[in-house]
């Protein structure tokens, strides 16, 4: 077969591929520029060099644009530098939660009895993973009942796992309580990855001096900050985290169940959720009301907080100030 009869034949099959080809050679044409008309030879390269872009994948413009164009640690440039924090562990200690300095503390066993159904349901441990588990709602009936300080203490009890990992998400995007508890930068972070672009997931990570734990930020407000918790692309992102990061525990901070509608939906996501409620000032209406919206999450875990006495083996008996709720 001829190189024409082979030029021929290749742009009939590029055609019925839908491929963009360059105008055929027409006899007695030139170039712009006074050329010669291509040579049966250079007709067959360039048909060619538009096959091999046509077999390139697309780039992937779904909603999980924030991990496609994620970089690692190594990649990163001046330009777009590891976002990180030196949590002052002595200040941490001081305001009740937990650290290494601290793990032999009634509070440290606390959150031991409450982190160990939490990581056993996440990690398959015994065979008994749940799904989406890794993905672990702090909530409340109503505000000020302590469920930030939970959060926090959770994931810095979870970090100090051997081998755990923790992401610590601050979701109540209306009142967000992380950063100034821990002295990370509001933005970007969560809302931002809802609605920019040209935001990659690094991007908003906040790394911190304990190695195991990691924290995503509530991000800058939006005029319908709650609303996007219950929106299409944060189901999105969920799913990603879920999926992506399966060997990571992700917290999240999430608003009061019935201080706003946002919470139920974001918890229908979530593979465990753990209610607090705060001890001799949560009515039993509130907090049956809230369960209620949650029915049909598969876990849902109990603790009682601000409690004055800790007579039973289980999660009780641990203070907060009301400025963590």
């Amino acid at each position: 077969m001829s190189l024409i009869e082979q030029a021929a034949k290749r742009l009939e099959e590029l055609q019925r591929a839908g491929a963009e080809l360059p105008d055929a050679p027409r006899a007695g044409a030139t170039g712009l520029q006074g050329e010669t008309p291509p040579t049966p030879e250079a007709f067959m390269r360039a048909l060619d060099a538009r096959a091999v872009a046509l077999a390139r994948p697309m780039p992937h413009r779904g909603n999980d644009h924030m991990f496609d164009r994620r970089e690692s640690v190594a990649q990163r440039t001046d330009e777009h530098p590891v976002r990180r924090i030196e949590l002052d562990l002595a200040q941490v200690k001081e305001r009740g939660f937990v650290t290494l300095d601290s793990l032999k503390s009634q509070i440290a066993d606390e959150f031991r009895v409450l982190k160990r159904p939490i990581i056993r349901n996440a990690l398959g441990r015994e065979g008994t993973r749940v799904r989406n588990g890794n993905l672990v709602m702090v909530t409340s009936a109503l505000p000020g009942e302590g469920k930030t300080f939970t959060s926090v203490n959770l994931a810095l009890s979870i970090a100090m796992e051997v081998d755990s990992t923790v992401l610590l998400v601050d979701g109540d995007v209306a009142h967000p309580r992380i950063p100034s508890l821990l002295g990370c930068p509001h933005a970007p972070g969560l809302l931002d990855l809802l609605t920019r672009d040209d935001l990659a997931f690094a991007d908003a990570l906040v790394h911190t001096n304990i190695e195991k734990l990691s924290l995503l930020p509530a991000g800058t407000r939006q005029r319908r900050s709650t609303e996007l918790l219950a929106s299409e692309q944060m189901a999105s992102l969920l799913r990603e985290l879920a999926s992506r990061y399966s060997d990571r525990i992700i917290v999240f901070d999430s608003p009061p169940l019935l201080a706003t509608t946002e919470a139920r939906v974001l918890a229908t996501h979530m593979g465990q959720v753990v209610m607090v409620v705060a001890a001799d000032s949560t009515s039993q209406h509130a907090v049956t009301q809230a369960l209620s919206t949650i029915e049909n999450c598969e876990v849902v875990l109990m603790t009682l907080n601000k409690a004055s006495r800790s007579d039973v083996g289980t999660y009780y008996g641990y203070y907060v100030d009301d400025d963590a709720a």
